[in-house]
């Protein structure tokens, strides 16, 4: 048994037509569908809830459910706001840049350029509150992510012995972390 991939990710909205739009506006994803009902079918709870599925590329579905009965929504405030996310794929740096100009011409707050090693990443929260990463591949992604292979399993039993970064990959990281420390010289 194998899984073959992800069907759909899911999130709650605060407002499905306003999820759709910014989506479709800002990441240019298709609106794909929308399931509406009163009770939830796997439970039979009477919850009605709208149900959004966003093409995001290459088979993959970004979904969200608008559940308008529940308490308003909310985070996990034990866990910083950068750590639960969604990343999508483009193509190269020129298209992530592409994307920066548009959602900061759209009046979207982005961070980055992040230099993450084998990829690069600008990050933005969607009208919901979620995280949302936009990643293009460096030059050196294959040979990055062979290094990272080979240091994998050692680094995980580090972390489970000490819980602290291990440095087998902080070449990772270098070129992002590299210019902060020559600034404190």
């Amino acid at each position: 048994m194998k899984i073959d991939r992800i069907h759909h990710v899911a999130y709650r909205c605060k407002d499905a037509r306003q999820t759709v739009e910014w989506y479709g506006r800002m990441l240019k994803m298709d609106f794909m569908l929308a399931i509406a009902e009163d009770r939830v079918p796997s439970t039979k709870a009477p919850d009605p809830y709208m149900h959004i599925f966003l093409d995001a590329g290459s088979g993959n579905v970004l979904a969200f459910f608008e559940l308008p009965t529940q308490p308003e929504m909310g985070r996990d405030p034990n866990t910083p706001a950068w750590v639960q996310h969604i990343a999508f794929r483009v193509a190269d740096r020129e298209t992530l840049l592409a994307y920066k100009a548009h959602l900061e011409a759209e009046g979207v707050e982005v961070l980055g350029v992040t230099d993450h090693g084998a990829f690069h990443s600008i990050y933005m929260f969607d009208p919901n509150g979620h995280r949302v990463e936009l990643a293009c591949p460096d030059p050196e992604e294959a040979d990055m992510l062979r290094r990272m292979d080979e240091v994998k399993w050692k680094m995980l039993e580090d972390w489970s012995l000490t819980k602290r970064a291990p440095k087998h990959a902080a070449f990772f990281h270098e070129r992002e972390f590299k210019p902060a420390a020559e600034a404190t010289r």
